[in-house]
């Protein structure tokens, strides 16, 4: 369970917005985060945001399937992102990170920025705290569950590997 203050943004936001293309040589995740979000919102990368929950509208992710554009938001301190849809890559992209994304396109339109959001990963529930209302986002599947609570798909692998 996460609870933090929102960000929210429209429709097709693609991943050349989430982190533009000048970036995609950083060094390093926090390096990507710095720049995250810069060509919409000016004042995303300057405040830390452990916690905190993007929301987008349709078709968030879409674009390139860079990797770099959840590596980006998850380096810069969201917890999660909740969005009417993604696009398949950026979905797989961010699973593969262990980055949660939740698909539920009523609290995708309701939810505003600067609300309070909880978030249950367990059985995709999503409580916005300021205004009361509850919605509800299908739960991972167990396997994609694994795969976030081991930090992403390589660690699960390992982890199986190992036994």
């Amino acid at each position: 369970m996460v609870t933090g203050k929102v960000y929210k943004y429209g429709n097709n936001i693609d991943t050349d917005v989430i982190i533009p293309a000048r970036y995609l040589n950083a060094p390093s995740p926090d390096e990507l985060a710095k720049h995250c979000m810069e060509d919409i919102d000016t004042s995303f990368a300057t405040v830390p945001h452990h916690g905190d929950i993007m929301v987008g509208g349709w078709n968030f992710g879409c674009g390139s399937s860079r990797e770099h554009a959840p590596i980006a938001i998850q380096a810069s301190g969201i917890a999660c992102v909740i969005a009417a849809s993604f696009a398949r890559i950026f979905y797989r992209n961010a699973i593969n990170i262990g980055f949660p994304i939740l698909e539920c396109p009523e609290a995708a339109e309701a939810i505003e920025s600067g609300d309070t959001v909880s978030v249950d990963y367990k059985t995709g529930m999503i409580r916005d705290e300021t205004t009361g209302k509850v919605f509800q986002a299908a739960a991972f599947p167990p396997f994609i569950e694994n795969i976030i609570a081991y930090g992403g798909l390589l660690p699960y692998l390992k982890a199986r590997q190992e036994g």
